[in-house]
């Protein structure tokens, strides 16, 4: 439907480029007023996704401490196993010699990551990764030393979504690689104790293994549970910084709606121009259903 200005509007108006913009107003209102709706809209589902998006990761949050808790439980448990055990009984300290002499006797090879593990509590080495970037990393010792909220979003501004991903990727694969350097000693460890825990065996020897295995084991926790507390801190990051976007859509949704409103409200007063010139019902009913719109509007925003 093409919108016709009235002949004696034009004439009213300088013929010239500027003329012609006034001419035109309600219809360039319209049109933005449509397209800050549109984008309005589309602000607020950003914000409604980032807050999804928030949601899912606080989950992958809860899960994430959860696992943390479960090994430093484990940790805890292993230490206090150990110590209840050196407290009722004399637990001799395991040397390299005897248990190389202990190994020799069941004709049983001495791996050297086992024996270090039993003898000094020496965790596997794991190689280095590419570490993870220093901004991400100020932002993680902030969440660890309970930093004040504004202090960790003003370090997390400087986080992309790509260097929170990359941080992700390299935690994770720092716990997994330690997780599979741990194996093939567990497995040592449990072959060793089925072998001692026969008749005949020397009880000093298996208290000394015992009490080795689980001061190993403690560490092994304890350094798991350091790995996987990395990946929750990234985690609560992700968190804070999907809320912060779907915060930024939220206010920028309100201020494109305000727009919208502003030019509505251009459409209502030029529409009241032409329909007092030109005393046409449909004009005039148009700019009372335009006002009544913004008032209504108004009223919703101040009252509900």
């Amino acid at each position: 439907m093409k919108t016709q200005i009235p002949d004696s509007i034009k004439a009213e108006l300088p013929q010239n480029t500027w003329g012609k913009v006034l001419g035109t107003t309600p219809i360039i209102m319209t049109v933005i007023a449509t397209l800050l709706a549109g984008i309005a809209s589309s602000e607020m589902t950003h914000a409604q996704y980032d807050r999804s998006l928030a949601a899912q990761l606080q989950s992958k949050a809860g899960d994430q401490w959860d696992y943390f808790q479960a090994k430093k439980l484990r940790g805890s448990l292993q230490q206090n196993t150990l110590e209840l055990l050196e407290a009722s009984l004399a637990v001799p300290e395991l040397d390299a010699r005897t248990f190389q002499t202990v190994l020799a006797k069941l004709h049983l090879p001495a791996p050297d990551e086992t024996l270090a593990a039993l003898v000094k509590a020496q965790l596997p080495a794991v190689p280095p990764g590419p570490g993870i970037a220093a901004n991400v990393q100020a932002a993680v010792d902030a969440l660890a030393t309970l930093k004040p909220e504004a202090d960790v979003a003003a370090l997390l501004h400087q986080v992309t979504d790509a260097d929170l991903e990359a941080a992700m990727t390299e935690a994770k694969g720092q716990a997994l690689a330690f997780d599979n350097a741990v194996k093939p000693v567990n497995a040592n460890f449990d072959h060793l104790a089925k072998i001692l825990d026969q008749p005949g065996a020397d009880r000093a020897v298996v208290q000394s293994f015992t009490a080795a295995h689980l001061r190993f084991g403690a560490a092994v926790y304890d350094a798991q549970a350091r790995l996987n507390q990395v990946v929750g801190y990234i985690f609560e990051l992700q968190v804070r910084k999907s809320n912060a976007s779907a915060e930024r859509h939220h206010q920028r949704s309100g201020r494109f709606f305000y727009g919208m409103l502003a030019a509505q409200m251009g459409v209502v007063i030029s529409t009241f121009a032409i329909a007092a010139r030109q005393k046409n019902l449909l004009w005039s009913l148009a700019a009372a259903a335009g006002l009544l719109a913004v008032s209504f509007s108004a009223w919703v925003f101040l009252r509900m």
